[in-house]
């Protein structure tokens, strides 16, 4: 047969109408056994695709889930959207997965690629400064959660790290084994509250300490390899050099360690070196790397479980839920 096959080729092909081939596609129980069981064959024997979309329209679901994270080759938002897919796709729901690339106009049109694709919800870890394209998100009543990023928005449930704490803990260790000018790489826009609360958790433990806040050893950067690299070369042409470094990310730290070791830098003995996330490669190195465990896949099957909550409980829709992990510090060799 040529083209798409219809409800009304199998209708014909039965002799039936095509509404109650309609019914017996989506379960109505008013089709006897016989009937629903010979239309589903000829359904089978014919290719026969149910449309999705129009299914969407009509029932108000899709079982369809939006996801959108930052960029998905690292291994916590693979972790989070594991630990998504593992509560989800048990309830009968489908994820589709985007990437902002950390761009606000690619988040904005990923939101609104999303929903016209009439997902049931958007699960997002957010690189926008405004609030302007997730409000479109609940002007079309479809329901919002944050996880790892997140904006400070009404009706908006959301799973995060305690990142203050990330940062005072990260900070207070190097302190604890000597560290006195220690400096901080932010790792990603001040803007964002992840990277503002790990800069604060910093400049709270050094206060504690009564360690002198020093601003030219605070270096905003994007997050990779090379970006740690260029934060060394701008450190260590400073008159007076760091003896530790923090970076809000595992990428920036191990270019930060690659940059130290080509100077002949000794880690830890010289410089001790601390990451953020906890991502597989800063334990299989030679030289393993300290850093912030913040759960990832945890995050992501709370994050699920807490709109799972939302939708099977009518009275908890309009509940905000704020869902805080505790983070962990994971001591390896790049810290005293």
């Amino acid at each position: 047969m040529n083209g798409k096959v219809t409800i009304y080729d199998i209708a014909k092909k039965l002799n039936i109408t095509a509404a109650t081939v309609s019914r017996a596609l989506n379960g109505n129980q008013n089709i006897s056994e016989k009937t629903r069981k010979m239309v589903l064959e000829a359904a089978h024997e014919m290719n026969y695709k149910q449309n999705k979309l129009a299914l969407a329209l009509k029932s108000g679901r899709s079982n369809y889930i939006g996801v959108i994270v930052p960029r998905i080759n690292t291994n916590f938002f693979g972790s989070v959207i594991r630990g998504l897919e593992e509560e989800l796709n048990a309830k009968g729901f489908n994820i589709i997965i985007t990437q902002s690339h950390n761009d606000e106009a690619m988040e904005a049109k990923n939101i609104e690629t999303l929903i016209d694709s009439h997902v049931d919800a958007i699960f997002i870890s957010s690189s926008s400064k405004s609030s302007k394209a997730l409000q479109k998100v609940l002007d079309a009543k479809i329901p919002l959660i944050f996880f790892d990023r997140r904006k400070m928005m009404d009706n908006v449930s959301s799973v995060t790290i305690d990142d203050f704490t990330g940062g005072y803990m990260a900070t207070k260790h190097l302190i604890d084994t000597g560290c006195r000018k220690i400096a901080h790489i932010v790792s990603g826009p001040i803007e964002l509250e992840i990277f503002r609360e790990r800069h604060r958790g910093y400049q709270q433990a050094l206060e504690d300490h009564h360690i002198e806040y020093r601003k030219e050893y605070v270096l905003k950067t994007n997050s990779s390899i090379e970006e740690g690299k260029r934060a060394v070369d701008i450190l260590f042409n400073l008159p007076e050099k760091p003896d530790a470094i923090f970076s809000a990310s595992d990428f920036v730290a191990l270019g930060a360690i690659q940059e130290l070791q080509a100077r002949n830098i000794k880690v830890p003995e010289e410089v001790s070196v601390i990451g953020f996330a906890n991502e597989p490669f800063t334990d299989f190195l030679e030289l393993s790397i300290t850093t912030v465990d913040q759960f990832p896949l945890e995050m992501g099957r709370t994050a699920a479980r807490v709109y799972l909550n939302q939708e099977t409980n009518p009275e908890n829709k309009n509940i905000q839920k704020k869902v805080v992990l505790e983070p962990k510090l994971i001591l390896r060799k790049s810290t005293r």
